[in-house]
């Protein structure tokens, strides 16, 4: 086995540790669902709609359903439900005879209180999705895509478990996102690319690309007097018992965030270039590599930018169709809280995939070059003691 697979394969074992370990770790606040409830699946057998009040295309009152309870304690019990309307078509939900339901059962002192039917349940749909995937990424990558899978899993505990609680339990967002995101990057390139001198390229203009982005972010956003509570759900949050959260970093914290993704993808894509000029042409020289570098950035940027503003747009065409719908001008479009928060989060991302280029590209010709002096496990000319 040659030394760099076993690099890579005690990487993807450390990982695989890491992830399980993550797994298992409680987050801090499972012990805030309440104690006497219990969720489980259901299938519908009817419906009662009587008392649904309909006003134009909004919908109140509450659905009456007969659910037939399938695993758990209750297997086979039938039970009378409710479904509670609010009158918001993106939280609502109807039901239908044939129907799967997540059930919550609250019981006092053994007793059954009261059955809600919750939500359609999804959870196997969703299983085949993440399994669909799963064989495709391996069926192609193969080893490659079997550490691209770890990686997956891997970054999302790491969001699940340690991003989302340290946000909830005050801690700077900022830091947190900034190190986890670190953890992410590392991880990631370390599995993808393996721990090399490309992986070390990537990382370091990956890291390099997301603190320019959050340093714009922190600028730009106080530039356009932006809060975080233009973010779905924050505003709940704040009444939920979370008013001490500073919602505004937390925002700016989600732009880097959501373009680190992109920012890896073309810092890891200039690194292999380099790698293979490099392999091709042992005596190129640290002009002729950067150079290279930032002609393949040039052509990576031109889709990537494009690439993050359909991302960001993307989720808010129904937004923009109210406003044009209703023959709002440009002027007062750009300037709402909402559409100017999008403009922050592509623009901002957008700066930062153009960064990135650049500094991957000086990173890869110092590291390539054979005037580096040369890191422990890596194949690099040593500079002579006297020349340096």
């Amino acid at each position: 086995m040659s030394f760099s697979l076993k690099k890579d394969l005690t990487a993807s074992i450390i990982f695989l540790v890491l992830t399980i370990i993550l797994y298992f770790i409680p987050n801090g606040f499972e012990d805030r669902l309440p104690k006497n409830s219990l969720r489980c699946t259901g299938e519908i057998l009817s419906v009662d709609n009587d008392n649904i009040l309909q006003w134009g295309i909004v919908k109140t009152g509450e659905q009456t359903v007969k659910i037939k309870v399938l695993n758990g304690k209750y297997k086979d019990r039938i039970f009378s439900a409710q479904n509670i309307l609010l009158g918001k078509m993106e939280l609502d939900k109807i039901f239908k005879p044939g129907d799967k339901a997540l059930v919550v059962i609250t019981f006092k002192n053994g007793k059954i209180i009261f059955v809600t039917a919750q939500d359609h349940f999804r959870l196997g749909t969703e299983l085949k999705l993440v399994l669909l995937f799963a064989f495709l990424l391996i069926i192609f990558g193969r080893l490659t895509g079997l550490r691209a899978l770890l990686s997956f899993f891997f970054t999302a505990m790491i969001i699940w478990k340690i991003m989302v609680p340290c946000f909830l339990k005050g801690y700077d967002p900022l830091i947190i996102s900034i190190s986890t995101t670190a953890v992410i990057t590392l991880s990631i390139i370390a599995l993808v690319a393996g721990i090399s001198q490309k992986g070390l390229t990537a990382f370091i203009g990956s890291m390099a690309g997301i603190i320019a982005t959050c340093l714009f972010a922190l600028y730009f956003s106080g530039e356009m007097h932006l809060h975080g509570a233009v973010k779905p759900f924050s505003e709940t949050l704040l009444y939920s018992g979370y008013a001490h959260l500073n919602l505004a970093k937390i925002f700016i914290s989600c732009i880097f965030i959501g373009s680190s993704g992109a920012i890896m993808d073309i810092s890891t894509d200039i690194a292999a270039t380099m790698e293979e000029l490099k392999t091709t042409n042992p005596d190129i020289t640290f002009s002729e590599l950067l150079n290279a570098g930032l002609r393949v950035g040039r052509t990576i940027l031109g889709t990537m930018t494009t690439t993050l503003l359909l991302a960001y747009s993307g989720s808010y065409i129904t937004l923009l169709m109210v406003f044009m719908a209703q023959g709002v001008p440009l002027a007062n479009l750009f300037n709402l809280n909402y559409v100017a928060a999008e403009v922050l989060h592509t623009m901002v991302g957008s700066l930062g995939l153009v960064l990135v280029a650049p500094l991957t590209a000086l990173a890869g010709a110092g590291i390539y070059s054979e005037s580096y002096v040369d890191l422990p496990g890596f194949r690099t000319k040593k500079i002579p003691v006297g020349e340096l």
